[in-house]
């Protein structure tokens, strides 16, 4: 059946953990939650960013199917998570079969265990730094997150999922905030829909229909976010240097 991606809890929370150390807190959605001090301007020396999720999934730019207004069937992102890492760890990519965290994570909006996964990597040396936030409910609303990267782990991967749905999300994956030996002021990127691979649902409030073996996390190109043959984006994150 389909889900709802707002997990266990109403209020937002945004976490920030850092190899060797943690922080946490909670607060109003999309708020930050933690301040870890300015970050340095050469990439040698790392950087803080303040991170904007914001909405660009509406009824104008989606028509096919698009979910009718309600607080808990309604459309709505899940709560953000990823963090910033290396080369050697990858959160999602087209191709690449999902993770039981990422599954549940696109099929329930729920962030464990992908958060054990991400702490795992963190142990191994993969990821400096977890992040996660509340849902997203009010769509007019963005939700912001802080993150740090480094020399050591100078990407960020980030996901949410799509809800009601299947099993979509969107997100980013292993996007550098270096360019020319320095940390960037501000960039944005657009995100796009994907495919988890773990359920063959159709539709945003299709029945449930669990794939085993798992297929590969694939862009959704049909005419709910391609409606003339190319991906609409469902979503922009914005990176701005502290």
């Amino acid at each position: 059946m389909w889900k709802s991606g707002l997990g266990k809890g109403l209020q937002a929370l945004t976490v920030m953990l850092f190899a060797g150390s943690a922080a946490a807190a909670q607060g109003d959605m999309g708020r930050p939650m933690g301040e870890m001090g300015k970050g340095m301007k050469n990439a040698t020396d790392g950087a803080e960013y303040t991170v904007v999720f914001k909405n660009m999934w509406t009824k104008s730019r989606h028509p096919f199917e698009y979910p009718e207004a309600g607080v808990i069937s309604g459309p709505h992102f899940s709560g953000l998570i990823g963090g910033a890492h290396n080369a050697s760890f990858s959160l999602f990519a087209e191709g690449m079969s999902p993770t039981a965290g990422l599954e549940r994570l696109a099929e329930m909006g729920r962030h464990s265990p992908l958060d054990d996964e991400i702490r795992g990597a963190m142990a191994a040396g993969k990821v400096g730094a977890l992040v996660a936030s509340g849902p997203l409910r009010d769509l007019a609303d963005s939700l912001v997150v802080t993150i740090r990267v480094d020399a050591a782990n100078p990407l960020v991967s980030l996901v949410a999922m799509i809800a009601p749905s299947p099993d979509w999300f969107t997100g980013v994956a292993g996007l550098s905030l270096q360019e020319k030996g320095s940390w960037v002021g501000k960039k944005s990127v657009e995100l796009f829909a994907y495919d988890a691979g773990s359920d063959d649902g159709a539709t945003y409030k299709a029945d449930d229909m669990d794939v085993n073996p798992k297929k590969a996390v694939t862009k959704l190109m049909g005419k709910h976010f391609a409606p003339n043959g190319a991906p609409v984006p469902v979503a922009t994150l914005t990176f701005i240097r502290k």
